[in-house]
């Protein structure tokens, strides 16, 4: 991306040919003592990874509730019943005042199978997502893609229990398909046409019956995504002291995201 005019350019070019701008060699980030595992987690990814870790940390939770319930389904299919408690997305108990469970059910997964293909597509997105738009902006759309997705469940599905990432997952897709349409580059039409296909792909196999997955948390979680991300705009193409209130709004989000999760876990442990 041009450091002046925010276009799409190649990884080539020397001069940015929408804005004439001289382009220099990009310097190399500068590594932090914060960084974990320094030199194997590429900064720009970091959020990205932790989100995977706290995935895989709650999806290895539900497995080991729903074998000690006597279930028999093991990795492949967590009982219900254990998903409910970790905080799924359950119709009756998000009426009951649980309003948490829309944030929580986007860290569940009913599987193997389930959460290995939403962490393929999150380490392909995510990072790319983080990167484009920031760390704090990528927050939101993460947060923000996740709960209207679980609400568009609701309403429209109001008797599944529903979890999983891709409701997050599909705001993320919808957020680049926002930059894209923002860029007039070659690049930007092109960035715009790979995840338009993703998102054709992916509700396509949604609708299949062989599969029993949650179309109306994928369709509400990218009308979110495109939506925060046109409002949003890149770092760079805004005004500086938007990005402050984008860090403070990360802040909130992160912090109704731990609210959530210790509401979730205070019956797991009383």
């Amino acid at each position: 991306m041009c450091p002046n005019c925010r276009a799409f350019i190649s990884a080539d070019d020397k001069v940015c040919p929408y804005c004439d701008v001289k382009l220099g060699p990009k310097p190399a980030p500068a590594r932090e003592s914060s960084d974990l595992i320094a030199g194997f987690i590429p900064h720009a990814g970091f959020t990205t990874f932790v989100i995977l870790l706290i995935n895989l940390g709650l999806f290895a939770a539900t497995v080991v509730v729903s074998i000690n319930s006597g279930s028999d389904g093991g990795l492949m299919d967590v009982d219900g019943r254990a998903l409910i408690a970790f905080g799924a997305k359950f119709v009756p108990a998000i009426a009951a005042g649980q309003w948490w469970r829309l944030v929580t059910a986007g860290f569940l997964h009913g599987g193997l199978i389930h959460i290995f293909m939403n962490s393929w597509v999150l380490f392909s997105v995510g990072a790319q997502v983080e990167e484009t738009y920031g760390t704090a902006r990528y927050l939101v759309l993460y947060f923000v893609s996740n709960v209207l997705g679980f609400l568009a469940s609701a309403y429209f599905s109001p008797r599944s229990l529903s979890v999983g990432a891709s409701a997050a997952l599909f705001g993320l897709i919808g957020a680049m398909i926002a930059a894209g349409m923002r860029s007039n580059s070659a690049m930007g039409a092109a960035i715009r046409a790979q995840y338009t296909q993703w998102v054709i792909y992916m509700l396509v196999i949604g609708l299949l019956p062989i599969f029993n997955i949650d179309t109306a948390a994928h369709v509400g979680g990218l009308a979110g995504g495109f939506a925060i991300a046109w409002l949003m705009n890149t770092p760079g193409s805004a005004p500086r002291w938007t990005d402050t209130l984008w860090r403070i709004a990360a802040g909130v989000c992160l912090a109704l995201t731990a609210l959530s999760f210790m509401l979730m876990l205070r019956p797991l442990v009383a």
